[in-house]
C-alpha cells in the first residue's frame, strides 16, 4: 500500500486525536524480558534496505550463531526508493513482531533513513502491551526515542543485526539482554582492536558524577525530532549521543539546536561517545575542532559530561539499555548501569 501526502496526515491526525495519543510514559519502567538460547527474534528493515541475499544470509548467520533463532519480518528485502519498503510496510513489520507471541525482541537490520517515517504508523497500543527487546542504533534512535515516550519500556542502543559483531560487542550485549547484569562500561586500555585503541580514549568535559535514565542516540535523529510528539522528556537524563560524518559546525548547529529546545538545560549529564569521521572538510585552522564544540555546548553546562565512550559508528560498542537508571563518572569516562534492562 503507498499513502500519498494526504493520507499521511489523516493518519497521523488520527493518532493525535486517539485518547491519551501523545501521554508520557508510564512511571513504572517496564523490563522486556531476557533473551535466552532458542529465542525466536524478529529482523525488521526499519530504515534502508539490504538488497543483497548474500549480506541477508550473513545477518541471520550472526543471529544463529547467538544461540537466537531469527525469523525475517514479512517486507524484509523490499525497496521502495532508498527505503526498505513504504511506511506502512515497514511499520506493519514492526507492529507484526511485537503483536506475535513468539518473537521474543527485534533487531534492526540496519540503519539509514527512513524510521522516522514510519512513526504515525506504529500500533503503540499493541507494542506497550507486548513489551520485547528492540536493538539497532543509528537510524534507529528514531524508535528508541518514541519508545522511551509512548511504550515505557526498555530498548537496547547497540550494534544492528548487519554489524560486525566482534567480540567486545558481543559481549557487552550478552550481558545486558542474556543476564540480566547491570556492569560498569569502561573503554578497555590496550584493546587488541587497534580501532579501539585509537577511539578509546575519554576527555572529561566537566567533572563529578551524575545518575538518571539513560536516553539518546544518534545526534542528527535527535534533532531532527525537535518539537515532535516522539521525544522523551529529558528532564533529570543522562543524555549520550554520537553520530557520523559530520562536520564540526554541523555537530555545533545540532547541538545548538538542543540547546534552544530547553533540551541541554534538562539533564543531569552528558556522555558524547564516537563521532567518527567528524573532522573539517578542509583545512581546520580559523575554525572549532569538534572537542572545542563539545566544551562549548556540554562542558559548559556545569553538569558532569564527558566524551570518548565506545559507542557510535565503530566495530567494537557498549549496549546501552535506553530508559534504564544509570551513574556516570566524567572523570573516569564510565558508565555504571543502576537496574537491569531485562526481567
Amino acid at each position: 500500500m503507498r499513502l500519498d501526502r494526504r493520507a499521511l496526515m489523516g493518519v497521523l491526525s488520527a493518532a493525535m486525536a486517539a485518547p491519551g495519543a501523545w501521554a508520557a510514559s508510564p512511571a513504572g519502567l517496564v523490563k522486556p524480558p531476557r533473551l535466552r538460547p532458542g529465542d525466536m527474534v524478529g529482523l525488521v528493515e526499519p530504515a534502508g534496505f539490504t538488497d543483497d541475499a548474500f549480506d541477508l544470509d550473513l545477518v541471520k548467520e550472526t543471529i544463529v550463531a547467538m544461540g537466537l533463532v531469527p525469523r525475517p519480518a514479512g517486507h524484509l528485502a523490499e525497496r521502495y526508493g532508498y527505503l526498505a519498503g513504504t511506511d506502512a510496510d515497514r511499520a506493519a513489520d514492526i507492529n507484526a513482531m511485537f503483536a506475535d507471541p513468539e518473537m521474543r525482541a527485534i533487531f534492526a537490520v540496519r540503519g539509514g533513513w527512513g524510521c522516522a517515517r514510519v512513526l504515525p504508523f506504529l500500533d503503540f497500543a499493541k507494542i506497550r502491551a507486548n513489551p520485547k527487546l528492540l536493538i539497532g542504533f543509528s537510524d534507529i534512535t528514531a524508535l528508541h526515542l518514541a519508545f522511551a515516550a509512548r511504550a515505557g519500556f526498555v530498548t537496547i542502543h547497540g550494534p544492528n543485526a548487519a554489524s560486525s559483531w566482534p567480540r567486545f560487542s558481543w559481549d557487552a550485549f550478552r550481558t545486558v539482554a542474556f543476564d540480566g547484569a547491570t556492569p560498569l562500561l569502561a573503554n578497555p586500555e590496550g584493546h587488541e582492536d587497534r580501532l579501539v585503541q585509537r577511539s578509546g580514549r575519554i576527555r572529561t568535559l566537566h567533572g563529578g558524577k551524575a545518575s538518571g535514565r539513560l536516553l539518546g542516540g544518534n545526534l542528527t535523529v535527535l534533532s531532527t525530532l525537535m518539537g515532535t510528539p516522539w521525544v522523551p522528556d529529558f528532564d533529570g537524563a543522562i543524555l549520550f549521543m554520537e553520530d557520523v560524518s559530520e562536520q564540526p559546525y554541523r555537530i555545533d548547529r545540532m547541538l545548538t539546536q538542543l540547546a534552544l529546545a530547553g533540551v541541554l538545560g534538562k539533564v543531569a549529564g552528558v556522555v558524547f561517545g564516537q563521532c567518527t569521521d567528524c573532522g573539517p572538510s578542509g583545512p581546520s585552522y580559523g575554525g572549532f575542532t569538534l572537542s572545542e564544540v563539545l566544551q562549548q555546548h556540554l562542558g559548559n553546562l556545569g553538569v558532569p559530561a564527558f566524551q570518548g565512550a565506545l559507542f557510535g559508528h565503530v566495530g567494537s560498542q557498549f549496549s546501552l539499555p535506553v530508559g534504564c537508571r544509570a551513574e556516570i563518572d566524567a572523570d573516569a569516562g564510565t558508565i555504571r548501569l543502576l537496574e537491569p534492562a531485562v526481567r
